[in-house]
């Protein structure tokens, strides 16, 4: 971030030269710090209403640490996604308030608590996907979204599932985690007039193919209002569910 910019836009502000409006559009348009490995998006929480998110297989330890530690330098609630226990290790003797969420493989740094809004239900088929829905809900609840589990509901016993169908109606969207055929979401798709986000796991025998035939399944399922992300996106859906679930919270 350029601060003389910065500053210049505030002073422009103060003087009236400039409303408000126009020096957040303005901005909108200074979001990178150069870090020579990394180009830091500091403004996406200006566009999308959270922080960047740091993805962290195939980069070093030292390397998150240094792109979670700018990004948190103005914001709360950084993640850090599919951390591997060296990097949880470099995270955690950094410095920086960390919370570890070992089932979603992710370290949520400066966590603080947020006005929770509207719902999301996370669905997830198995005990297996549970690393996928974990991502998906502590996501969704870094984003300032009420958030709902229910783990272990698959279609091999929809007596687990029905019980809940009520609560299920009460929410604003709906996150959807399966993998071996990937049925679920068509399920949820056919009971319920909520939106119902599909996300495949590599959860399966040999011929899921690591999550492509429970992606397939979902892709062509003929219920209506099922979107579907990619395998093991968890984070993905969490934020297309956090912008639908803050939009119909609005509305309301």
């Amino acid at each position: 971030m350029d601060r003389e910019k910065v500053a210049a836009l505030l002073e422009a502000v103060a003087s009236g030269a400039m409303t408000p409006e126009q020096a957040l559009a303005r901005l909108r348009a200074l979001p990178v710090d150069d870090l020579r490995f990394a180009r830091v998006d500091l403004h996406r929480s200006l566009r999308h209403g959270v922080p960047e998110a740091v993805f962290c297989p195939g980069k070093t330890p030292e390397q998150v640490v240094a792109i979670v530690r700018r990004l948190s330098e103005g914001h709360d609630n950084v993640l850090a996604t599919r951390t591997a226990p060296e990097v949880v290790a470099a995270l955690l003797a950094s410095g920086l308030p960390c919370r570890v969420h070992e089932a979603a493989r992710l370290v949520v740094v400066r966590p603080a608590p947020s006005a929770a809004v509207g719902l999301i239900v996370v669905v997830s088929a198995g005990t297996a996907d549970e690393p996928v829905a974990e991502e998906a809900a502590v996501t969704a609840e870094a984003m300032g979204n009420h958030v709902e589990r229910l783990f272990d509901c698959g279609v091999a016993g929809l007596h687990r599932l029905v019980p809940h169908l009520d609560r299920l109606n009460e929410a604003n969207v709906i996150i959807a985690v399966a993998g071996m055929e990937g049925a679920l979401p068509s399920v949820l798709g056919g009971l319920v007039d909520r939106p119902v986000i599909a996300v495949p796991t590599s959860v399966g025998y040999g011929a899921s193919l690591g999550g492509v035939a429970a992606l397939l399944a979902m892709l062509n399922s003929c219920a209506p209002g099922v979107s579907v992300v990619n395998i093991d996106n968890g984070y993905g859906a969490a934020a297309q569910a956090s912008q639908i679930n803050k939009l119909a919270a609005k509305l309301r």
